[in-house]
């Protein structure tokens, strides 16, 4: 056999210090899920609270009112994207998945791609299927290191807006769904059509009492798509991050399974060449000993 008691108790080792680095990556991807999960929980109350503010101003003046006050859309040739990937390994196919997406959707619609993407990985992934981003940012390591990367994507944006580069923004990330599965999902973001508006100026109100818009309504509408656009691109963050988390546990999971199996195959090997070489050992000492046995009769003769 190639392997020897030695190498085979070093590859037992490794692999057992490699398995408490899974362990330990596997405790950090679940409790990263929790704080992403309950700022995805904690942001859908407030992103409905949004909503219904908005609705309570595109219905104030009604359904013509509101179409006035959302920009129509327009042919553009330019359609502008953010994807959420991630910065770091070991995700399984959490960005070639989100790639194949994002190429498929924007294959579909006419115009200039302007590609952002939030993570090296899926930069990477995007210039390898030919859509080469336009701009590289890093993904937050924590839920509060998302704000300041939101507000980063929404000045580069209104940039692009005061250049008269704005077409159409879509949004791309992970979704987690049940267990550690996840999918890839869009969101278009701007412009804000008519139809959105129409969509929001037709939301129940949740209670009887009508509210009424105190002060400027125009400021009051404003302020409110700010913070739309805001919550959104915070929402499609902090749910890209616990599908990674996601995907990152189920991976190490699966190593964790690997390694097992791996360990158990070696601790077989190490026993099997084990008890080989106490076997040769005691054949050696028998095989001496009955030559040492036959020796003694023949020197009795003499």
């Amino acid at each position: 056999m190639s392997d020897t008691l030695a190498s085979l108790r070093h590859k037992i080792d490794g692999a057992g210090d490699l398995k408490s680095v899974v362990r330990s990556m596997k405790a950090l991807a679940a409790s990263s899920i929790g704080q992403y999960e309950k700022s995805v929980l904690a942001l859908t109350d407030y992103y409905r609270t949004v909503e219904l503010g908005l609705a309570v101003c595109l219905r104030k003046h009604g359904r013509a009112d509101a179409e006035q006050r959302i920009q129509k859309p327009a042919a553009t040739k330019t359609v502008s994207a953010v994807v959420f990937g991630s910065d770091q390994g070991l995700v399984g196919q959490f960005n070639d998945v989100l790639a194949d997406f994002v190429v498929k959707v924007l294959g579909g619609l006419p115009g200039e791609k302007k590609v952002c993407a939030v993570g090296e990985r899926i930069h990477a992934r995007l210039t390898d299927a030919g859509l080469a981003p336009v701009g590289l940012f890093a993904v937050p390591t924590s839920v509060n290191a998302i704000t300041p990367l939101v507000g980063q994507l929404l000045i580069e944006s209104e940039a692009h807006h005061c250049r008269g580069e704005t077409g159409q923004l879509y949004l791309f990330h992970n979704s987690p769904r049940s267990g550690a599965t996840y999918e890839p999902i869009s969101q278009h973001l701007l412009p804000l059509d008519a139809q959105w508006g129409l969509r929001l100026a037709r939301l129940p109100w949740p209670t009887k009492n009508l509210p009424e818009v105190i002060g400027d309504q125009e400021q009051t509408l404003s302020a409110l798509v700010r913070e739309y656009l805001f919550v959104s691109l915070f929402k499609a963050c902090a749910e890209s991050l616990a599908s990674e988390n996601a995907s990152r546990l189920a991976a190490m999971q699966r190593a964790e399974k690997n390694i097992d199996e791996l360990v158990g195959d070696l601790n077989q090997q190490f026993r099997r060449l084990r008890q080989t070489s106490i076997d040769e050992e005691l054949f050696e000492v028998l095989a001496g000993y009955e030559s040492l046995s036959k020796e003694k009769p023949r020197r009795g003769m003499k």
